[in-house]
Order: C-alpha cells, then sequence, then structure tokens
C-alpha cells in the first residue's frame, strides 16, 4: 500500500485532482461521500497567502471529514515558497503539494506552475524551500516536460526524491499540450520502473471510465491514479471504479434522484461555506454536469442558473423531483 510520510493510503488509491474554482470542500465533501481517497485544495498562490489575500487564505479551509487531505501551494520565488508552505503547516493539513504542472499563461509567465519545467534547478530550490518550512510530508505533482522536445520527467523525478519529495503524481501531457491531444502514460510508467524511485508515482489524464482506469491501472504499474474534470458533476466515478476494479462489473448509473441530490447538497454546502449569495452564484457551473444527457432539463437547467435564493432554488429542485420521478438514466 503506497505511504507518504506516515499517511498510508489504500491498495491503488484514487486521488481528486486540485481543480481552480472546483476542488473546493462542497465537492470535496461529494468526492470524500463517493469513494476519493486523497484530495488536495484548488492551487493556493505563494504570493497571494504571504500578502494575507483572502481568497487565497479560504481556500485553507479543510474539514476532518476530508482527512487524509493535502493543500496545493505554487510559485516562482523560494522565499515566498518557505513562507507559504509555514502559513500552510500552520493549519496541519495531511501533506504540502507543489503544482509544477498548471499550463495557464498567467502562471507560466510568472515562473510558477509548468513554467519551472524549463528550469529543473529552479524547480529543485523552490521545493527545499517548501520542504524547509513545513514539518508536513511534500509531495509534487508536475507534467511529462515543457514540450514533447524537452520531456524531461526522469530527471525531474530523480532529483525531487533526492531532496526529500515523497510522492510524485505525473499528468502525461506536456506543458505545450496543455489539456489537449492523447496522454502519453508510458512516460509515466518509465518512471515508475526506475530502480532508483522509490516514492509513489501516481498518474494523471484522461481517466473517464472504470474500463480505462483499469486498463491503465494493469498496463501501467502506477501505485495509484488521480482523477480531475472526469469527476466535475459526477463524483460518482470513484465509486464506479473500485466496484469495477473488484469485481469486473460496473455499476449502475447514478439515478436521477441520486443526481439531484448530489446536486442538492453541493449548493448547501457551498452556501454554507461561501454565503448565499457567491455560493449559489458559483454553482451555476456545475448544473450542466450534474445533469447531462437529461431528455428535456434545458428548462430546469434555465430555471437553476437564473434563480436566487435558496428556498426558491430548493424548490426548483422539489419541482424537477416530482416532473422526473420516473425518468430512467440510461448513461
Amino acid at each position: 500500500m503506497p505511504k507518504i510520510g506516515n499517511i498510508i493510503l489504500p491498495d491503488f488509491p484514487l486521488l481528486l485532482a486540485p481543480m481552480e474554482d472546483v476542488s473546493d470542500p462542497p465537492f470535496r465533501r461529494l468526492c470524500k461521500l463517493h469513494g476519493a481517497d486523497l484530495m488536495y485544495s484548488e492551487f493556493i498562490s505563494s504570493e497571494g497567502l504571504i500578502r494575507d489575500a483572502m481568497k487565497s487564505k479560504q481556500k485553507l479551509d479543510i474539514f476532518d471529514y476530508e482527512r487524509p487531505v493535502g493543500i496545493q501551494i505554487f510559485g516562482g520565488d523560494e522565499e515566498a515558497m518557505e513562507m507559504s508552505s509555514r502559513i500552510v503547516d500552520a493549519v496541519q493539513p495531511d501533506l504540502v503539494d507543489i503544482n509544477f504542472g498548471c499550463p495557464v499563461k498567467k502562471v507560466v509567465c510568472k515562473g510558477a506552475g509548468a513554467g519551472v519545467l524549463k528550469d529543473v534547478d529552479l524547480m529543485v530550490r523552490l521545493t527545499k524551500a517548501v520542504i524547509k518550512g513545513t514539518s508536513l510530508p511534500v509531495t509534487v505533482k508536475t507534467r511529462l516536460g515543457w514540450d514533447e522536445n524537452s520531456i524531461n520527467i526522469d530527471e525531474v523525478a530523480e532529483r525531487l526524491q533526492d531532496i526529500g519529495v515523497q510522492a510524485l503524481t505525473i499528468h502525461a501531457r506536456t506543458r505545450a499540450q496543455m489539456y489537449k491531444g492523447h496522454s502519453d502514460w508510458s512516460h509515466i510508467q518509465r518512471v515508475k520502473e526506475n530502480p532508483r524511485i522509490t516514492m509513489p508515482i501516481f498518474g494523471n489524464g484522461d481517466i473517464d471510465s472504470p474500463e480505462k482506469a483499469l486498463e491503465y491501472k494493469n498496463k501501467y504499474g502506477l501505485d495509484g491514479m488521480m482523477i480531475g474534470r472526469a469527476a466535475i458533476g459526477y463524483p460518482w466515478i470513484f465509486n464506479e471504479i473500485k466496484h469495477y476494479f473488484a469485481t469486473g462489473e460496473k455499476l449502475a448509473p447514478p439515478s436521477m434522484n441520486d443526481r439531484i441530490e448530489a446536486a442538492r447538497n453541493h449548493l448547501i454546502w457551498s452556501i454554507e461555506w461561501k454565503g448565499e449569495r457567491l455560493g449559489i452564484n458559483e454553482m451555476r457551473r456545475h448544473y450542466t454536469n450534474y445533469f447531462k444527457g437529461i431528455h428535456g432539463f434545458k428548462e430546469y437547467k434555465q430555471k437553476l442558473v437564473t434563480t436566487d435564493g435558496i428556498n426558491q432554488l430548493l424548490d426548483v429542485f422539489t419541482e424537477i423531483e416530482q416532473i422526473y420521478a420516473d425518468y430512467v438514466f440510461e448513461g
């Protein structure tokens, strides 16, 4: 069973990816309920933390029912990374994760996220700074390299392990690919099979079904896998994969009532954490995913994304329950 510091994970754990504007406490709570074994916060700017930025500070919120849970930070300045890791340490998550994989331009341009893949020496210095600032296990999430001509994940893995990184998650794309094209897990397999590598190696990229999860588990021999976009509006994927691993059979898809319950809980928990106005507004992006493929749902989606007020929204959910009481979802 994979181990990160004192954290003992189940055999072949399923991790929830840290996703900006998605992986907040309400969403993590749903994924935990449906089988996620290890989760991470949204990525947090080290500069924002040390400036005491409210949005960055709020992302430090974690709850005991989430554990084990990691807080992920990013940045391109050693001093800021050390200082922010001290702030994270005080909150006492189970681990600190460093984002060296985010491909978006505004992060890369600051010499952070995947931008650090062009300077492995800097990556090592930034990681050392985080390790210096915390008593918690430090892990890293990164990509294969900057582009297909500079895939350097083998060097990255060895050098990070050598300075004390305790687990590595690899998104099987380069920065140049962003989230497009084919992910190539063979590079992650090569890292895992390196006799020098003893830390857990987790794979990430394109896991969107139990069948693919089992195929990749058997083919690449990793310690676990991280799931991101496939869990948005579909937290059931974790238990579906686990059931398929155990039995070779697929669980029935979530019923309409399951979807309504999940979306309603997500809304209520978002309001409890963010306040009514922000919770309602930020929840609107999720309804399409919860009710994807539901025949004739356009009218009710419109109501969900335009209705203000928790009581009125709960009335909309009640109406949906009544209208779709006999709906059979066939996937």
